[in-house]
């Protein structure tokens, strides 16, 4: 008789299968219209999520409560959403034209509205990546807050614990706390917490806001009370989805406006007919990189190029950035802020009008007639799916008939990286699809040996687009990373613009079949390494040089290929 294996699955199988279903479950919660996250109908989610443990969300399977990971979650939504029963996700439906204030959480581009003391609209423009990261923020958030209720709450004798009672004592103290005060907080807070005092030191003050210095203490009570109004009283917290959202979510309405308003704008400029070349980047890097060095190397005499984009970078030096800018908006730079809901502002470059004997940059086009100069169309970063649906509409034909010379796309940003550091330089070759195995292999026109001699670390291979960068955890990236997939790192983006370069080129035709692509990331964390995930911190100073090495790189390819 044939002996049966013992089938068992490996951590990164299991974790390959629980973001599965967390991606069909979100879509199922949004198909619904709502659900009660910490109920019946959020288990599932809850269940995978604990399943997958994502190293964003470090100790969320533990009964201690995530500090870091909270952190990073509550820099992403909207503040004063911890008071918040009712959450409820909208489309543009309005509520800038009304009363409410907009609230755009720091690390997230997404208006919110307070609507009322338990209500909290957020508005969902970007696709649904932004529907991704809010369900799974808000579903981290809301375990962790049960996690507070179980350590405050003695149902044997249905009261409540010393600690939680001097908390609250803090919480509503309408006079700003005495250092003294706000240490025997602390005291207090850690036990319910089963962390450190040090440990809650330490953190204490990234929570604050310039209104509320003790917001780390508003949010610990907030969060336990609700979960105990859940328990104790059955009064569950409920994500809505309004009709609007479910109705337009898909059919490229925000994305369709916003490239609308390129087009309309080449046109007024008389650019549609003049090459083009699109860069997804941030809207400094190209202007910094055309213009800064000329403008300000008088002021900056004893500074060398990339210590002038450190200067610009400093939060202090308006002055300088205010002075490269006027010079980028006399030569041809025109600012086209978002009014479509992307929350993708962009930056038109005609080059034309740049005196090339002032860049070095742009020197190779003195003696070509203004029509064969480039028009650089500047791209702030897309989320998540949201790479698809604007690149699509801004590839297709401008009024279904006028062709645009698109003559090269490049993709530049941060993205994880399994084989070295933050600040390290990755350069694909295809783009791997998290979950359907889709692929996309392409010709990159970046090299890994053209950043080669300038002090970073650069390597070349495949990056893979996940759902969300706040659902990876260490078993599934190191099985990209050791398999023949051979994964150097992790990203939103890539596989959803490659398909939408991919249609328009190859099959509808609608721009050139042979244009040119460009990817490059700089590493903004390492998944595989405890301690430089994204919720330890960000890039600082760290990111600049690689910024303007691929930004340089990319521009060099476009004025001397012409």
């Amino acid at each position: 008789m044939k002996e049966l294996k013992n089938i068992s699955r490996t951590r990164s199988q299991e974790s390959s299968a629980a973001i599965e279903r967390i991606y069909i479950t979100m879509r199922h919660l949004f198909n619904r219209g709502f659900y009660k996250p910490m109920g019946v109908s959020g288990e599932t989610l809850r269940e995978a999520l604990l399943q997958l443990r994502p190293e964003i969300y470090g100790s969320i399977a533990d009964e201690k409560v995530e500090l870091n990971g909270l952190l990073y979650v509550i820099e992403r939504l909207p503040i004063g959403i911890e008071e918040c029963r009712f959450i409820n996700l909208t489309s543009d439906e309005g509520y800038s034209e009304s009363h409410f204030k907009a609230i755009v959480p720091p690390k997230r581009r997404r208006n919110c509205y307070r609507i009322d003391d338990e209500q909290m609209n957020i508005e969902i423009t970007r696709g649904r990546s932004d529907i991704y990261d809010v369900l799974t923020h808000l579903t981290f958030i809301f375990i962790e807050s049960h996690k507070i209720k179980n350590r405050i709450f003695i149902e044997d004798e249905e009261k409540f614990s010393r600690d939680w009672q001097k908390l609250e004592q803090a919480v509503l103290k309408e006079d700003m706390l005495e250092q003294n005060e706000k240490e025997v907080a602390i005291s207090h807070v850690s036990n319910i917490l089963g962390r450190t005092f040090s440990e809650i030191n330490s953190i204490y003050d990234q929570f604050a806001v310039l209104e509320n210095p003790d917001r780390f203490l508003h949010i610990i009570y907030w969060l336990g009370k609700l979960a105990i109004d859940e328990v104790v009283y059955n009064n569950k917290r409920t994500i809505t989805f309004s009709p609007i959202l479910r109705e337009r979510l898909g059919h490229h309405i925000y994305g369709e406006i916003w490239a609308d308003n390129i087009k309309n704008a080449l046109k007024e400029l008389n650019l549609l007919q003049r090459p083009i070349h699109i860069i997804s980047a941030n809207m400094h890097s190209v202007m910094n990189s055309i213009f800064a060095v000329p403008v300000l190397k008088s002021r900056l005499k004893d500074k060398i190029d990339i210590e002038i984009y450190e200067e610009l970078s400093k939060s202090e030096n308006d002055v300088l950035r205010k002075v490269v800018k006027e010079r980028a908006d006399r030569e041809g730079m025109l600012f086209l802020p978002d009014t479509s809901g992307t929350n993708i502002d962009v930056q038109l470059f005609d080059t034309a009008k740049i005196d090339p004997e002032t860049s070095t940059l742009v020197h190779a086009l003195k003696g070509k007639s203004d029509d064969e100069k480039p028009v650089i169309i500047v791209m702030d970063y897309a989320f998540g799916e949201q790479a698809y649906e604007t690149i699509d509409e801004l590839l297709k034909p401008f009024k279904k008939d006028v062709y645009l010379n698109v003559e090269s796309v490049s993709i530049m940003g941060k993205a994880g990286i399994l084989v070295g550091d933050k600040g390290d330089i990755m350069i694909p070759f295809a783009h791997i699809n998290e979950g359907t195995g889709d692929n996309y292999p392409f010709e990159n026109e970046l090299k890994p040996e053209m950043f080669e001699g300038h002090g970073i670390p650069v390597c070349g291979g495949t990056m893979i687009t996940v759902l969300g960068t706040s659902l990876q955890n260490k078993d599934l990236l190191k099985f990209f990373h050791d398999s023949t997939w051979r994964v150097i790192g992790l990203e939103m983006e890539g596989a959803h613009y490659q398909k939408a370069i991919q249609s328009a080129s190859k099959i509808r035709k609608s721009i050139n079949p042979d244009v040119k692509v460009r990817y490059a990331y700089y590493a903004s964390d390492n998944p595989l390494e405890t301690g430089s995930t994204l919720a330890s911190g960000g890039l600082g100073s760290t990111g600049v040089k690689p910024t303007y090495l691929i930004t340089i790189k990319i521009l060099e390819q476009i004025f001397n290929t012409l």
